[in-house]
């Protein structure tokens, strides 16, 4: 019998009218689809910083969500980070997902700031030491373009989970293998905390190969190729639809209880994934007068 999973959803903040509108439609389309938490991105260098904290707390406040913030290490000091964590706790976020964080704009690698924290592990150490919240952590089940190899990667992984983070959300993936063979290797490596596969649905192809080059995910040959077909004939929507739903549900087969989907602010594909895994908005039952 297959399982009904455990969903949740990364947002990122808006920086203009337009995208304000884009996020909050995408907020009310998935709320009803009762994810266990919803996450908000911060912007690469930290240039998102006081926009993640008010998306966080106007969707935590007016949706009822549980919201984790991201928080990375970039371009700020220890002091600064830590004042950040201390306004989540007052606006009532008990859940944070640390990052290193990306390099920032016009630098080819992250480079800590002098008086900053070096890494995610020094930085969910901080965190864990408040015992305010709930931590997750990064994975990479290809390898990181900074790492040696995906051992690296996952004992690296080990340390953060070690330091105080209780789960961790890899990056997006094009084959379950993928992430089946990295999930064994994490579980060969003592880690049993659990690892969520992020799930990206396929908005435009051209642009989330772009998105794959830069974070190391390898394209297969045989969906660039579906891909093309599809163009030709107008079903790249159906096309994204049916690789993403088969993904995830090879997934399940394989004892998944979790899915985190990437949904660059864009609903309808994430909310037609979900639907066609069974995930439904509970019915409302009308009041008998």
């Amino acid at each position: 019998m297959t399982v009904t999973p455990r969903i949740s959803f990364e947002f990122f903040p808006p920086q203009t009218l337009d995208a304000s509108f884009r996020l909050w439609e995408t907020v009310q389309a998935l709320a009803p689809l009762s994810p266990e938490f919803v996450s908000v991105t911060y912007g690469a260098g930290g240039t998102t910083r006081k926009l993640t904290h008010e998306a966080v707390a106007t969707i935590g406040r007016n949706y009822g969500l549980n919201v984790a913030a991201h928080l990375t290490c970039v371009d700020a000091t220890r002091a600064e980070t830590m004042e950040i964590v201390e306004a989540y706790a007052e606006a009532g976020v008990t859940e944070i997902v640390a990052l290193r964080g990306d390099a920032p704009k016009g630098a080819d690698r992250f480079m800590p700031h002098p008086e900053g924290f070096g890494s995610s592990v020094e930085l969910i150490e901080a965190l864990a030491a408040t015992g305010k919240f709930k931590i997750r952590a990064g994975a990479y089940p290809e390898p990181h373009p900074d790492a040696a190899d995906t051992l690296a990667d996952v004992r690296w992984l080990k340390r953060k989970i070690d330091a105080g983070a209780t789960s961790a959300i890899t990056q997006f993936f094009f084959e379950a293998d993928t992430f089946l063979r990295f999930r064994d290797l994490c579980v060969k490596e003592g880690i049993t905390a659990p690892i969520i596969p992020g799930i990206l649905p396929i908005q435009s192809w051209e642009g989330t190969k772009k998105f794959a080059g830069r974070c190391g995910t390898a394209v297969p040959l045989r969906l660039d190729e579906a891909f093309a077909n599809a163009a030709r004939d107008g079903r790249e929507d159906l096309l994204a639809l049916t690789q993403c739903s088969t993904l995830c549900t090879r997934l399940i087969e394989e004892g998944v209880e979790d899915l985190h989907f990437y949904t660059l602010n864009r609903p309808g594909l994430t909310r037609d994934v979900c639907h066609a895994l069974g995930i439904q908005q509970p019915a409302v039952l009308e009041k008998v007068a």
